[in-house]
C-alpha cells in the first residue's frame, strides 16, 4: 500500500512538473513571438521608409525627364508652326505677287478696250456719214428711174410682185405635185420596210384554240358517277361554273361547252381533278371548282405579269395586268389574244423605234388594246369601248385610251402610236396560220389540193395534211421516174400558186417507191 501511494505521489508530482513546464515554455514562446513580431514591424517599417524614399527619388527623377520631354516638345512644336507660318508667309507674297500682275493685265486690257471703243465710235461715225451719203445717191437715182420710166416707186414695187408672184404660183404647184409623189413614194417605201422589219424580227408561232374542252374518262363508267344519283352531280358542277357538260356517245369523253373561256377552264380543271381523286359527291364538287378556281386565278395573275415582263411594260395597274392575264384564256377566231396582244406590242415597238417614237408608250398601247375581251362577256358594248372604260378607270395615257379607241378604225386615228398599234393589230391577224378559216372553206381548200394532185399523169394518190400545209403524192413508179419527179413536183407548185389562195405556204412531196413481192412455197 505504501508503494501505491508512493507511485501515486511520483505520477502526480510528474504531471504537475510537467504542467508547470509546459506553462512556462508557452510563456517564453510567447514572449519570443512578441519578440520576433516587434524584431519584423520594425524591419517593415524600415523597408517601408526605403521605398517611400525611393518612390519620391523616382517621381522626381520622371517628373524632371517629363519636364525635359514636355520642354522639347515645346521647342518642336513652335518650329514646326515657324516653318508653316514662314511657308503660308511666302505663299502669301506669291498670291499678293499673282493678284498685282493680274491687276496689271487687266489694267493693260481695258486701256486697250478703251481705245478699240474710242475707235469703233469714230468708224460708227464714219459709217453714219457714208450711209446718208448713199441715202442721198439713192434718192437721187430713184427721182432719175421714176422720170425715165415714168412710174413712181410703188407702182414698180406692185408690177414686179405681181409678175414674181405669178410665175412662183406656177413654180410652187409643179414643185408640190413633185414633192407630194415623192413623200408618197417614200413613204410607201418606208412603211413596206417598217412591216417587213418588224414582222421578220417578230415571228412567232401560233395556235389556233376552240370554244370547247374535251375531257378524257378513264372509262365509260364514270360518266355514270359524274352524272350522280338522279343528275345531281351534273348538276351540281354546271351551277358552280356555268359551263354545259355534254356527255354523248363519244367514248370516254365528256365535252365541255361554254363561251366564257375561264369558266371552261375552272370547270375542266375541277373535273379532271374529281376524276382522278375519284370520290365525287357534291360537296367534294364544291371543293375541286374553288380550288380550281383559286389556280386559275393564280394562273392569270402569273400570265399577266409575264406579259408585262416580256413586253418590258412598266407601271400597269395590278388589276389590268389580271385582266391581262384572262385574255390567256380569250380567243378571236381561234387566235389566242393573250399571245395576239405580245405579239402586237412587240411589233408596236419595233415600228415605233425605226420611227423615232416613244417606243414603250407604242408597247404599252399595243398590250392594252384588246384588254376589252378580257371583259366582253360579262359587260355590254364592243371591245373597245369596254377597253377605253376599264383603261380611263385605271388613269392611262390619253395617248393610249385613244390608241384602243382607234385600232378598229371606229374613229379616225390622230396620233403616230395609233397608227402604228393598227398596222400592228392588222400584221398580227393576218399572219399565216394567225386565225383559223371557216370549215367549208378549208375542206374545199383541202380537195383542191388534192384534185390538183391528182389531174397528173402517173399519180397514184395524194394526201392533204398538217392541215393543208402539206400534200404527200403517192406516184407511180413504172409511170414517173427518179429523174423526173423534180419537174412534177415543180408543175404541181405552179399549179397550186395558181389557183389557189393559201395562207402561209404548201410543201409538196412526192413519193416513189418500186416493191417486189414473191411467195416461198
Amino acid at each position: 500500500m505504501p508503494t501505491v501511494t508512493a507511485i501515486l505521489c511520483i505520477v502526480v508530482a510528474f504531471v504537475v512538473s510537467g504542467v508547470l513546464f509546459g506553462f512556462i515554455a508557452f510563456k517564453k514562446g510567447v514572449a519570443y513571438r512578441k519578440q520576433v513580431a516587434e524584431t519584423e514591424l520594425g524591419t517593415a517599417e524600415e523597408q517601408a521608409r526605403h521605398i517611400i524614399e525611393d518612390a519620391q527619388k523616382d517621381a522626381e527623377t520622371r517628373k524632371k525627364e517629363a519636364l525635359i520631354e514636355a520642354k522639347d516638345e515645346i521647342h518642336r512644336l513652335r518650329t514646326e508652326a515657324d516653318k508653316e507660318i514662314k511657308d503660308r508667309r511666302i505663299d502669301a507674297n506669291r498670291q499678293e505677287r499673282r493678284l498685282q500682275q493680274k491687276e496689271e493685265t487687266l489694267d493693260r486690257k481695258i486701256d486697250n478696250l478703251e481705245k478699240k471703243e474710242e475707235q469703233v465710235q469714230n468708224k460708227l461715225k464714219n459709217a453714219e456719214a457714208k450711209l446718208e451719203e448713199a441715202e442721198a445717191i439713192k434718192n437721187h437715182q430713184m427721182e432719175m428711174l421714176e422720170k425715165i420710166s415714168g412710174l413712181t416707186a410703188e407702182q414698180a414695187k406692185l408690177q414686179l410682185l405681181d409678175a414674181l408672184e405669178n410665175e412662183l404660183i406656177h413654180e410652187k404647184a409643179v414643185k408640190l405635185s413633185s414633192y407630194e409623189q415623192q413623200l408618197k413614194d417614200e413613204a410607201e417605201a418606208k412603211a413596206r420596210e417598217l412591216i417587213s422589219l418588224a414582222i421578220a424580227r417578230c415571228a412567232a408561232d401560233h395556235v389556233s384554240e376552240a370554244t370547247v374542252s374535251v375531257v378524257t374518262l378513264p372509262n365509260d363508267e364514270m360518266k355514270g358517277r359524274i352524272i350522280g344519283r338522279e343528275g345531281r352531280n351534273i348538276r351540281t358542277l354546271e351551277t358552280l361554273t356555268g359551263v354545259d357538260l355534254i356527255i354523248d356517245d363519244t367514248p370516254e369523253a365528256i365535252t365541255l361547252s361554254c363561251f366564257d373561256p375561264v369558266r371552261r377552264e375552272i370547270a375542266r380543271q375541277a373535273l379532271e381533278r374529281l376524276i382522278t381523286d375519284g370520290r365525287i359527291h357534291p360537296a367534294r364538287i364544291e371543293e375541286m371548282v374553288e380550288k380550281a378556281r383559286r389556280d386559275v386565278d393564280q394562273t392569270i395573275k402569273a400570265e399577266g405579269e409575264r406579259a408585262v415582263m416580256e413586253t418590258n411594260v412598266h407601271g400597269i395597274h395590278h388589276e389590268l395586268v389580271k385582266l391581262i392575264g384572262r385574255l390567256k384564256y380569250r380567243t378571236s377566231y381561234g387566235q389566242n389574244v393573250l399571245n395576239h396582244s405580245i405579239e402586237v406590242a412587240h411589233l408596236s415597238g419595233i415600228m415605233a423605234s425605226e420611227l423615232g417614237v416613244d417606243a414603250n408608250m407604242a408597247r404599252r398601247a399595243g398590250l392594252l388594246h384588246d384588254i376589252g375581251k378580257a371583259l366582253n362577256h360579262e359587260i355590254e358594248g364592243s371591245h373597245v369601248e369596254i377597253g377605253v372604260d376599264v383603261c380611263k378607270k385605271y388613269k392611262e395615257n390619253p395617248q393610249i385610251l385613244h390608241a384602243i379607241e382607234a385600232h378598229h378604225g371606229d374613229v379616225e386615228a390622230k396620233t403616230v402610236i395609233a397608227c402604228i398599234v393598227q398596222a400592228a393589230d392588222a400584221i398580227s391577224a393576218a399572219r399565216p396560220a394567225a386565225r383559223r378559216e371557216n370549215l367549208e372553206n378549208y375542206i374545199k381548200r383541202l380537195e383542191k389540193l388534192e384534185e390538183i394532185a391528182n389531174s397528173f399523169e402517173g399519180v397514184q394518190s395524194s394526201f392533204a395534211i398538217q392541215a393543208g400545209r402539206e400534200i404527200r403524192i403517192m406516184v407511180k413508179p413504172e409511170v414517173i421516174k427518179d429523174e423526173g419527179m423534180v419537174l412534177v413536183a415543180r408543175d404541181i407548185v405552179k399549179r397550186i400558186e395558181n389557183e389557189l389562195d393559201y395562207p402561209g405556204q404548201v410543201k409538196v412531196n412526192l413519193i416513189r417507191e418500186s416493191r417486189a413481192i414473191d411467195f416461198a412455197k
